[in-house]
């Protein structure tokens, strides 16, 4: 069976912040996702999920200025401490809204810096807060991102993820298996998400060209989510996507039945 997601930075985007939770529910799901949390107001944030009754799936903690090509920190050596900080705040907030799990994007190549040393200092970080993630009862996500959307990113690969995994040796940390970045960034979506299921944590969906909702692209999201299906994966879906129109249209193809509870791929109108 299939759980979905609603992702709320990039869906409802046609209310502020504070209300998209409640816009969330009343679209009818039940869990939730977002970005940079360390942006937001904490007692706001906090009244906003108590309020709508959201239960929160997610969210990025240090994501940078991603308008000017920041994609994280957690790599470069020079703002080892900054990334640290923020992860003990965003642990300290898990407490009060209570995530299933937290997701940290690992930062651009730096070209004064080798290619190990980056990957050196994000598997040092990784095993650093893993007795912390582990303590919460909490695990981290670490996802690979397009080159096109995310010039330099230090992950762009699926198997690129799974090396650093294997030389962090935890399942307190796993992969992000963003259907959109490893179809724009690889291709052979099925195979590898098969290939990768043992390190998976999360997944996220969008079609591809334009990162807007499944049916919109090339990918057949009646296979790819078969797929997921099949392979036992049982956590959540996040919806990661950009209505091509608006909110509500772009969830035709999710039955408001299926927004709340498991369902079947062939409940959804793909």
């Amino acid at each position: 069976m299939l759980k979905f997601e609603a992702n709320l930075t990039f869906l409802f985007n046609e209310v502020t912040f504070f209300d998209w939770f409640e816009a969330a529910r009343r679209a009818g799901f039940t869990h939730a996702e977002f970005l940079s949390l360390l942006t937001l107001d904490p007692d706001e944030l906090v009244h906003a999920v108590r309020e709508s009754g959201l239960q929160i799936v997610q969210y990025n903690f240090l994501d940078g200025d991603l308008a000017a090509g920041e994609r994280g920190f957690a790599s470069h050596p020079d703002q080892r401490d900054r990334w640290r900080e923020a992860f003990i705040l965003a642990l300290e907030m898990a407490q009060q809204i209570h995530p299933y799990q937290m997701h940290s994007i690992v930062g651009v190549r730096r070209p004064d810096l080798p290619y190990e040393t980056q990957i050196a200092t994000l598997v040092e970080n990784l095993r650093w807060a893993v007795p912390r993630l582990e303590a919460a009862g909490i695990p981290l996500m670490v996802e690979p991102l397009n080159e096109d959307d995310n010039p330099g990113y230090l992950l762009q690969t699926a198997e690129s993820v799974i090396e650093v995994l294997q030389l962090v040796d935890s399942p307190w940390v796993r992969c992000q298996f963003d259907i959109y970045h490893i179809q724009r960034a690889q291709g052979d979506v099925t195979r590898r998400l098969r290939a990768c299921l043992p390190h998976i944590g999360h997944i996220q969906i969008a079609d591809n060209p334009g990162r807007h909702e499944p049916g919109t692209g090339e990918i057949n999201f009646r296979n790819v989510l078969r797929a997921v299906q099949e392979s036992g994966y049982s956590r959540y879906i996040g919806l990661e996507y950009r209505p091509l129109i608006d909110t509500e249209s772009s969830l035709e193809w999710l039955p408001m039945a299926a927004r709340g509870r498991p369902c079947d791929v062939g409940e959804l109108k793909l």
